[in-house]
């Protein structure tokens, strides 16, 4: 592979990274996927299998935010924030993380909070939304647990303002399995951190 190859393939990647991220910020497009492909077919590029990682979308993301979004995005990103710590605080006895875009900072009006519960009995979460009244759709989410994929439930609330909340149900063993990371997995202090900062 040639030296020009590598540099025009990577600043095609680099252009695929920036015109998803503007497709997320402005057209609401939540699924990095779906961004990439479009930013593909935009671009001229729609056979390349050279997309952008989810993480360089992000980083662009990010960037575009700060210089176009400035005034507006830091309050959207505030109220789903308060949003969630409201939900954490509700469901503390299940351990919750906050994880995704929300925590990242990259979330939008149209975005989902998606958090993580822990709990040996999946019908414990079941019980106590139905026991509080809650109003949610159940699903399963497939995720890794321990090296090995497992479907697990989810369920799904809906806020005031709109905004789905994705709870996912994962056993105890996964809560002290190392895998929590403070930049992806954010529990009630630390998002209760991130508000004050």
């Amino acid at each position: 592979m040639t030296k020009e190859y590598t540099q025009k393939r990577d600043l095609m990647r680099e252009q695929l990274a920036h015109q998803a991220a503007k497709l997320m910020a402005e057209d609401g497009i939540t699924d990095h996927a779906h961004a990439k492909r479009k930013a593909a077919r935009q671009l001229g590029a729609a056979d390349t299998q050279h997309l952008p990682s989810n993480q360089e979308v992000d980083d662009a993301l990010h960037s575009y935010r700060a210089l176009y979004q400035h005034d507006s995005h830091p309050g959207i990103l505030r109220h789903l924030r308060e949003e969630v710590l409201t939900t954490m605080r509700m469901l503390a006895e299940f351990h919750p993380y906050l994880t995704g875009s929300v925590l990242s900072g990259t979330a939008g009006e149209q975005s989902d909070i998606n958090l993580m519960v822990f709990n040996d009995d999946e019908k414990a979460v079941l019980l106590f939304l139905l026991k509080h009244n809650i109003e949610f759709e159940d699903g399963e989410w497939k995720v890794r647990v321990s090296g090995h994929e497992e479907t697990v439930p989810s369920y799904t609330l809906t806020g005031e303002s709109g905004t789905q909340t994705h709870i996912i149900v994962l056993p105890e063993n996964a809560r002290h399995s190392g895998s929590r990371h403070p930049e992806t997995h954010a529990d009630i202090a630390a998002v209760e951190a991130l508000l004050a900062g």
